[in-house]
């Protein structure tokens, strides 16, 4: 397993470049799940804008303002809270790479690197403004397009979506939340999928009734870079062993999958990133344990299941013509993957009416029922609009 890009660089290309420490694995690729996620939802904003089913709309904007005092304000604090970490770092670079989660994270800091950070954007960003400053401030009509909001709606997705893994999985384990809140809330580690999905389809459905985005369309549009944007992410906690993994599996690899390689039916995940496990013979520091028994690389296994359903999504994405039901399917998909999926995964049991289930197989299995009232909902409502078009 490879906790940061250093690890894996070192490993696959025997080159020792130490500042790679601060790129987490699993960042790496969250990272690299949004940047791919944007680039699908924007090629589908253009297909159905280019369709005629979305339209742009205009935005009125003063131009050739001076700096406010409010956004000198705002650049001062970035500043400060910016110099205040980087110089800290760069006097100590060395601890950091080796801590690259608690150097962040702390409390700690360089004041001198702070007040510096703070001037400098404040200089910055009063040289910007004065490049454009006019005599006199114009109010302009802009034509925004509806792929332009990609990058704010990517924005607001990544943070809902971080605020709500960290919420549903602190609910889901209520006792380590309380036994150590800090570290709960403010540790890399603990996301769970389903609370970052609720809580930031509900931001982009808000943002985009806001800003005057058809919400069916807007959804719809955003279910192939839901589906890729997951697997891709799933890449993420399978190379840093973030937890994510299955139940303990000792047997033997089955011969139907003779061809595949023996980590694919069972791994025990080495240097995994939350410490877990045995240690390690002959290693020392940070990340050196492993998992005994081995276990089922189930978050390996979701970035197939999620590839096959992107590449069915991308196929009949055109072929569905009523707005809201692609991600009806959608929604069926995803609760039918994750359902199975949790057959074999750890996760936390829920207790409630004398059953025994999973918050992850409650909500796959209460989005594959949306699903279903989702498609039944929006072809309804298409036939309707329909006759009301033609009336």
């Amino acid at each position: 397993m490879y906790p940061t890009i250093y690890h894996a660089v070192k490993d696959l290309l025997g080159i020792d470049l130490p500042f790679l420490r601060m790129v987490q694995s699993f960042g790496f690729f969250v990272a690299l799940a949004f940047l791919v996620s944007a680039y699908f939802w924007t090629q589908e904003l253009k297909r159905i804008e280019n369709n005629g089913l979305l339209s742009t709309t205009t935005v009125k904007i003063l131009k050739g303002q001076k700096a406010t005092v409010s956004e000198l304000i705002t650049a001062a604090i970035i500043g400060f809270f910016i110099g205040y970490k980087l110089l800290y770092i760069a006097l100590d670079f060395s601890a950091f790479t080796e801590n690259t989660q608690g150097f962040i994270l702390s409390t700690k800091g360089n004041f001198l690197g702070a007040l510096v950070g703070a001037v400098v954007s404040v200089y910055l960003k009063f040289s910007e403004k004065e490049k454009t400053k006019l005599e006199t401030p114009v109010l302009v009509e802009e034509v925004v397009h509806p792929y332009q909001h990609v990058g704010s709606l990517t924005l607001v997705a990544a943070f809902a979506g971080i605020l709500g893994a960290k919420l549903f999985h602190n609910l889901e384990n209520w006792d380590d939340f309380i036994a150590d809140p800090v570290d709960a809330i403010l540790s890399f580690s603990g996301l769970t999928m389903y609370g970052g999905l609720i809580l930031a389809s509900i931001a982009c459905i808000y943002y985009g009734k806001k800003n005057k985005i058809a919400v069916p369309h807007l959804i719809d549009s955003a279910v192939p870079s839901l589906m890729i944007g997951y697997a891709i992410g799933r890449i993420g906690c399978h190379v840093s062993g973030d937890g994510d993994w299955g139940i303990n599996n000792i047997a033997p690899k089955p011969n139907w999958l003779s061809w595949a390689p023996d980590w694919l039916w069972s791994y025990d995940y080495p240097h995994n990133v939350n410490s877990v496990g045995e240690q390690m013979p002959g290693c020392f520091g940070f990340h050196c344990n492993h998992l005994v028994p081995n276990v089922f690389p189930t978050a390996f296994y979701e970035t197939l299941m999620c590839l096959f359903l992107f590449f069915i999504i991308w196929i009949i994405r055109k072929r569905v013509t009523t707005p809201g039901v692609l991600f009806s399917i959608y929604l069926i998909f995803n609760g039918v993957e994750r359902f199975t999926i949790e057959q074999i995964r750890v996760n936390t049991p829920q207790h409630l009416l004398g059953f025994t289930f999973t918050q992850a197989e409650f909500i796959s299995v209460s989005l594959f029922f949306m699903g279903l009232i989702g498609i039944w909902y929006f072809k309804r409502l298409g036939k309707k609009n329909s006759k009301e078009l033609s009336a």
